[in-house]
């Protein structure tokens, strides 16, 4: 018996490690942090921009929701199916998501935080933050440009947020 559950345990170790060899050994975590002012208040803000697949209109991106009722495990899926991404947290003016592992690919551990802060009783601020590993970039070149890629697109979206939320 207890070789049994010997070999049991070197399986599962074995499976793992398997599994996480398209992770990298070092990560290198960057957070992307990205905000701007809404001459509305937060959640009049939030009301239009801030729904799980609202994400459609202001990154103009499809979206469809495969799973759940817009609570925490709700997924969603962007670009023709190409993204999926999984509700992870949830107030009354934010969520947080994560995109599950790829097979056989390399992980970043991607999540990202919208959120809508009041600042006054008319104006508030949009927040964004994402976080994932870029380990995977050939060096601090191809990392700096991924960044100011994702920084270039997230801001814009952040930008089209803006202009929905004042109309």
């Amino acid at each position: 018996m207890q070789r049994l559950l010997t070999l049991a345990a070197l399986g599962a170790l074995a499976a793992m490690n398997s599994a996480g060899a398209a992770s990298a050994a070092e990560p290198e975590y960057t957070t992307i942090k990205m905000e701007i002012d809404v001459a509305k208040p937060a959640k009049e803000t939030w009301a239009k921009i801030g729904g799980y697949c609202d994400i459609s209109k202001w990154f103009n991106v499809d979206c469809k929701i495969t799973s759940g009722s817009g609570d925490m495990g709700t997924v969603r899926v962007l670009a023709m199916g190409r993204v999926t991404e999984i509700l992870v947290a949830k107030t009354d003016l934010s969520y947080g998501y994560t995109q599950p592992a790829p097979e056989g690919k390399f992980y970043n551990l991607y999540h990202g935080f919208l959120e809508v802060k009041p600042v006054t009783d008319k104006s508030s601020k949009i927040l964004y933050t994402l976080m994932y590993d870029v380990s995977d970039k050939a060096d601090k070149a191809a990392k700096d440009a991924d960044i100011a890629g994702r920084r270039t697109r997230f801001e814009a979206g952040l930008k089209a947020m803006k202009d929905m939320a004042e109309k």
